[in-house]
């Protein structure tokens, strides 16, 4: 079993910056592939930004430019880089991550982000 927490969450004026993190935990485990994933109320939640076990990521559009995606594979952690707030990047963050051998997903519980002059 894998347990992730994030944390970095808050409140950031328009044009600030966050960094969240999720720190992933457990017994004998291995990560594969990672994820930001988003909800904003009465919106369906989405992906946000991804990176595979190799450092390979993948953003939404929306974000390109702006948010970047890391991981240290040593810490277990996975980290947004979050650039340029806009209100519209006001949401739950969610991590995600794929056992690299059993497959199973893993959700945190998330964080709040707010963009909010």
């Amino acid at each position: 079993q894998v347990q992730l927490v994030e944390s970095g969450g808050g409140l950031v004026q328009p044009g600030g910056s966050l960094r969240l993190s999720c720190a992933a935990s457990g017994r004998h485990f291995s990560i594969g592939d990672m994820g930001w994933y988003r909800q904003a109320p009465g919106k369906q939640r989405e992906l946000v930004a991804s990176i595979t076990g190799g450092g390979r990521t993948n953003y939404v559009d929306s974000v390109k430019g702006r948010f970047t995606i890391s991981r240290d594979n040593a810490k277990n952690t996975m980290y947004l880089q979050m650039n340029s707030l806009e209100p519209e990047d006001t949401a739950v963050y969610f991590c995600n991550a794929r056992g690299a051998r059993s497959g199973n997903i893993y959700w945190g519980q998330g964080t709040q982000v707010t963009v909010s002059s």
